[in-house]
């Protein structure tokens, strides 16, 4: 059966039904032109229809599956685009809340009408300054004057040139470096006339180009005044509303930068570091060193005084470029407007009130220097220090010093060896009377940084009879001192008032019409102030380049070994210099004082009553308790009343003062505790805060009401002679018995001082008595036999002892003996006392029962009415503290905190030590470095 199968299928295999061999064939003769079955080609006219209808229904099919396709990819796009924008939606936040704050468009037709409306009722009042506005619109109708001149110029020459090279035939060429003119030939002319029009055309581009740039500049600057004038209308709003334009922060400038440089350096001239570059404008007083510099700075910013010396310190000047004319000091806030007169004598003012501010103690001249800053249209940038003049004779009213404190001021600031020396020389007086230029050729001998300037030429010229002595002077012949360059002068008329511009101008016309200057005699680059503050500027910028970057790296090297030593001596310590750790110091203290609150009343209760006691207890015995001890001997009625009158004369006389003082002194002592329960305090801060509180402490008084306050309370305690417990019995007994101990203890050391080392001291310490001290102790001894309850000897008394003496070979003087007596009736006195004080401690109850009549007792009621009175004036003065006192102490030193702060002195005196100088000193370098790599970064950038 599988046989049968299988031939079946090969049989099948093998012969292939008609169907599609047919098929097949006819495809392959429509597109190759053959016959699979008769292999021949086929005569395509046969079928030409049946060939192109397959064409057709082949492109009609194709068009059909594109069109499903771009249907298909269509709709498919869009529902996948239609869900993306759903959940784009969904996603949004609802803002239907806008709907409710916007308004609808009759609101916003109203509020537009209100607006068009304020703009015309401001339009007409709303006025911008009149002189900016002048201002703005004098310079904008220069510029465009300007502007229309070179554009008329510029048309106007190139007409010319246009006729000229059209009527007339080019010039010939003539060459500068040949003898003879080059031949004229026709290939010449025409090569001429070629270059010649090349370059008319080159001129006129050129000229086109400058119209062009002149145009756009002009633009720039219209578009420049639009901007400030919008900006001064929104300043001039806002000055008419009451409000404060903002102020924007203006880029420094480099002479700005370098003039902070050399205020961190102020005081640092005695050493290496600080040696940059600054003009130093020395010369003779009255030489004309202020008008030099007052025609550089463009302004007369200095005080005058007819003969006297004006300069009495050092005046550093930074000049700078700015767009108004204006001065300032480095420690104000003020601008003085240089234009106006009225600031320019405030200035002049300021500036000589600064000057004897600095001259203190008797002195002519001062060492603290005096900074400010000029900035105007076309100043030069530099720095320049005005100094006192140099003097050859001293008047009555100069300090002793003067001549040569002026000289060692002026040497200093010369012996700087990047210094730029002015050297100032009157040329109106004899070169013979100068004195400064022997010390500016001792400091600077080669000339390498001086530039010497000689002033009031116009007057040397009327008065000198040999004009050759000017060109000498210029030319560096005729002074024993060498320069870079000489310049020539006019600094004034001898007016005062002149101005600075009429002063240029007489100088310039000085110079234009002089006779010495018109031969030829010295060089125009080496008159007026112009060309000398160029000169000057120049030099003082080359000699800044050539010399920062020194500094720079010596100030690199000081911080390196700054830093080396307080690792080495400091190395678990902060750098913190002296206004830091004086700040640290001052929280501490304050904290500290704000702990005298929270301190508990028993402690107050204690250190007052200790202090209280201390201040009452000689008072109490010396001054009461003996006196009625000795008036009244064994009456104790006499005794009661004797102790009453006194201790109410007490309560009415100092107690209530004492017990203030004592007050004043429990708070100090308290504070002096908190101050040494402050373990980890450092101990550099010691100073500072002991001299605070000290300070403080004085500066405390007690409010005067307390006192009436104290006196009714200490005299209502006295007065009650009561003892109602028996802890309060006991307390009396207890300040009765301690009292009475200590007094004991005095007596016994006074009577060991007058009468020598007892008998077990003189075996055990091998001590010996003096022969007064032998003759005290017979006294003593003799006054002990003859009876010690009495207070006082009486005459026979003294003789019989002084006679028993005698016998012994003792000689000894009436009032000698009675000085030995009181303190061996004091003794004896105490310890009779002490043993009726230890009687009296169990006699409460027999007290008690009398109601206050036991007489035996007296001396403890006496006692108890004082501890009455102290605990009162303790208790008041606990409340006064915690309620006023504390308060108002902690007040007063943040007061005297505050005026420590502003004190340098008193601080560089507070905080001293190596630690201190050394943080100081880093912190310097520190901030020189940084400011002089700022510098250098800045001028870098300029180059």
């Amino acid at each position: 059966m599988s046989r049968i199968l299988n031939h079946r299928m090969r049989s099948s295999l093998k012969k292939p039904s008609f169907t599609v061999v047919d098929k097949r064939a006819v495809a392959f003769s429509i597109y190759t032109g053959r016959s699979l079955l008769l292999h021949k080609p086929i005569d395509p006219n046969h079928i030409p229809r049946r060939k192109y209808g397959m064409l057709v229904a082949r492109a009609v099919r194709g068009m059909l599956k594109i069109r499903y396709l771009v249907l298909g990819g269509a709709v498919g796009g869009g529902m996948t685009l239609n869900k993306k924008y759903a959940e784009w939606k969904d996603g949004l936040p609802d803002m239907g809340w806008l709907n409710d704050l916007l308004p609808d468009n009759e609101q916003w037709d109203k509020f537009t009408t209100t607006l068009i409306n304020a703009k015309d009722m401001i339009g007409d009042q709303l006025q911008i300054d009149p002189r900016l506005r002048e201002a703005g619109l004098a310079r904008a109708a220069e510029l465009r004057g300007w502007l229309a001149q070179r554009y008329e110029d510029a048309v106007a020459a190139a007409a010319v040139n246009s006729q000229t090279s059209a009527i007339e035939p080019a010039p010939t060429i003539v060459n500068n470096l040949q003898s003879k003119p080059a031949p004229t030939t026709s290939t010449g002319q025409a090569q001429v006339a070629f270059e010649e029009k090349a370059a008319y055309e080159k001129r006129v581009h050129a000229l086109q180009q400058e119209v062009l740039s002149l145009q756009a500049r002009y633009q720039r600057e219209l578009q420049r005044l639009e901007q400030e004038n919008r900006e001064l209308r929104q300043q001039n709003m806002l000055l008419r509303q009451g409000r404060q334009p903002p102020t924007r922060k203006m880029k420094r400038s480099l002479i700005d930068m370098y003039s902070a440089v050399l205020d961190e350096l102020a005081g640092w001239e005695a050493g290496e570091a600080g040696r940059l570059p600054r003009v130093v404008v020395v010369g003779d007083q009255s030489a004309g060193k202020t008008s030099v510099l007052e025609m550089i700075a463009q302004a007369r910013i200095f005080p005058r005084g007819a003969g006297e010396m004006c300069t009495r310190a050092p005046v550093k000047v930074t000049l700078s470029e700015g767009p108004y004319h204006v001065a300032q000091f480095n420690d104000s806030s003020r601008e003085f407007d240089l234009n106006k007169e009225s600031d320019l004598a405030d200035l002049r003012k300021e500036v000589e009130m600064r000057m004897r501010t600095s001259v203190r103690g008797g002195r002519t001249v001062s060492t603290d220097v005096i900074a400010m800053s000029v900035r105007g249209p076309g100043l030069p940038r530099m720095v320049l220090v005005d100094l006192p003049g140099v003097i050859s004779t001293q008047t009555v009213d100069m300090a002793a010093d003067t001549r040569e404190a002026i000289k060692q001021m002026t040497k200093q600031y010369m012996d700087n060896p990047n210094a730029i020396i002015l050297c100032i020389q009157d040329g109106s007086v004899d070169a013979e009377r100068s004195n400064v230029t022997d010390l500016v050729a001792s400091c600077d001998p080669q000339g390498k940084r001086t530039i010497f300037v000689l002033t009031k030429v116009d007057l040397a010229e009327e008065n000198l009879a040999n004009p050759n002595r000017i060109r000498r002077i210029l030319e560096g012949k005729l002074f024993p001192m060498k320069a870079l360059g000489y310049y020539a002068v006019v600094t004034g008329r001898s007016r005062k008032d002149d101005s600075i511009q009429s002063i240029r101008e007489y100088e310039e016309r000085f110079f234009s019409s002089s006779k010495l200057f018109k031969a030829g005699m010295v060089a125009a680059a080496q008159v007026t102030t112009r060309n000398l503050a160029m000169g000057v500027a120049d030099c003082f910028w080359r000699m800044v380049r050539d010399s920062v970057e020194q500094q720079a790296d010596a100030f690199k090297a000081m911080r390196f070994n700054l830093e080396t030593e307080w690792k080495n001596t400091f190395p678990r310590q902060r750098e913190l210099d002296r206004d830091e750790l004086f700040e640290r110091a001052r929280a501490e203290l304050l904290d500290q004082s704000a702990e005298l609150s929270a301190v508990p009343a028993a402690d107050w209760e204690r250190r007052l009553a200790a202090a209280l006691w201390a201040a009452a207890a000689e008072r109490v015995f010396a001054g009461i308790y003996l006196p009625a001890a000795a008036h009244a001997a064994l009456d104790v009625d006499k005794f009661n009343t004797s102790v009453d009158i006194k201790l109410r004369e007490w309560a009415e006389g100092e107690l209530a003062a004492s017990a203030v003082e004592a007050g004043r002194r429990a708070l100090r002592d308290e504070f002096e505790a908190l101050l040494a329960r402050a373990g980890d305090s450092d101990p550099v801060y010691e100073p500072v805060k002991r001299a605070a509180v000290d300070e403080a402490l004085a500066r405390h008084h007690w409010e005067e009401r307390a006192l009436d306050v104290l006196r009714v309370l200490q005299l209502t305690a006295l007065q009650d002679g009561c003892v109602r417990s028996r802890a309060d019995w006991d307390a009396a007994v207890e300040l009765m018995d301690g009292a009475l101990r200590e007094r004991l203890q005095a007596a016994e050391r006074q009577l060991r001082e007058l009468t020598g080392p007892g008998l077990s001291e003189r075996w055990l310490r091998w001590r010996s008595p003096s022969e007064d001290q032998s003759r005290r102790a017979q006294v003593r001894a003799e006054l002990e036999q003859l009876g010690t309850s009495r207070p006082s000897l009486t005459y026979d008394e003294v003789v019989a002892v002084r006679d028993n003496l005698r016998r012994r070979g003792i000689e000894v003087d009436n009032e000698y003996i009675r000085e030995t007596w009181k303190p061996v009736y004091l003794r004896n006195f105490l310890l009779s006392a002490q043993a009726r004080a230890r009687d009296c401690k169990k006699s409460f109850y027999l007290y008690s029962q009398q109601n206050g009549a036991e007489k035996e007792c007296s001396e403890v009621v006496m006692f108890w009415r004082v501890h009455g009175a102290l605990r009162a004036s303790a208790n008041a003065l606990r409340q006064q503290i915690c309620n006023r006192e504390a308060a108002r102490l902690d007040r007063e030193l943040r007061e005297v905190l505050d005026e420590m702060a502003a004190d340098p002195d008193l601080k560089k005196k507070l905080l001293s030590g190596r630690r201190v100088e050394l943080a100081e000193e880093l912190k310097r370098v520190r901030q020189v470095q940084e400011k002089l790599e700022e510098f250098i970064e800045a001028l870098n950038k300029e180059k």
